[in-house]
């Protein structure tokens, strides 16, 4: 079962980049097989261009056709997802997505650009024929911060959202058996008192 993890950022290293390894690390304790696509390792010319017949770009789309699940990660930049990103989906066939369920995930400087994963993600997502899309997983700056050894931590707080996300990918996009928190109690053993 793979899972392919598409990073939509246009540097390097990035907040997003680090929110989407935070998810893949997370799905890979669970079992699950992780292959990669990063946009802006791709060839700009061949990219841009939309020249389908280029080794990289059949590689990238081929990489798309054989994932079971998509998590797609994007910076967010004036309400709206990462530009390299989106050319990348446009080079994707109209039902490229088809039978398979994304997890998309966005970082910005402030919470106040959390709704681009609702209205300029999800269309684009729904166009390519995703058969389930996940409530994304959005993070501020402040969430995802530079350490002094220059690596990227991922807040508590967010954290839990992400083993949230990744808990419903596991079990309703790879159909894994869920984690269990605690055994089930019966009801007839439960007791109040008032």
């Amino acid at each position: 079962m793979t899972v392919l993890l598409i990073a939509g950022s246009p540097s390097a290293p990035s907040r997003s980049t680090a929110l989407l390894e935070s998810v893949g690390e997370r799905l890979v304790r669970r079992g699950a097989s992780i292959d990669r696509l990063t946009i802006r390792e791709l060839p700009a010319q061949p990219l841009l261009l939309a020249e389908w017949g280029h080794p990289a770009i059949e590689r990238a789309i081929a990489q798309v056709a054989q994932a079971r699940v998509i998590v797609v990660s994007t910076p967010v930049y004036k309400a709206a997802y990462a530009g390299v990103l989106k050319v990348f989906l446009d080079l994707l066939a109209q039902d490229a997505l088809k039978g398979k369920t994304v997890l998309p995930l966005a970082t910005g400087g402030s919470p106040h650009h959390m709704l681009a994963l609702d209205y300029a993600l999800r269309p684009v997502l729904q166009s390519l024929s995703a058969r389930h899309i996940l409530p994304g997983v959005y993070a501020s700056d402040a969430q995802i911060t530079l350490t002094p050894e220059r690596a990227y931590q991922v807040h508590t707080d967010l954290a839990h959202r992400l083993d949230e996300a990744v808990e419903t990918l596991a079990t309703e996009g790879l159909k894994l058996a869920p984690v269990p928190g605690f055994a089930p109690v019966a009801f007839s053993s439960v007791r109040c008192s008032v």
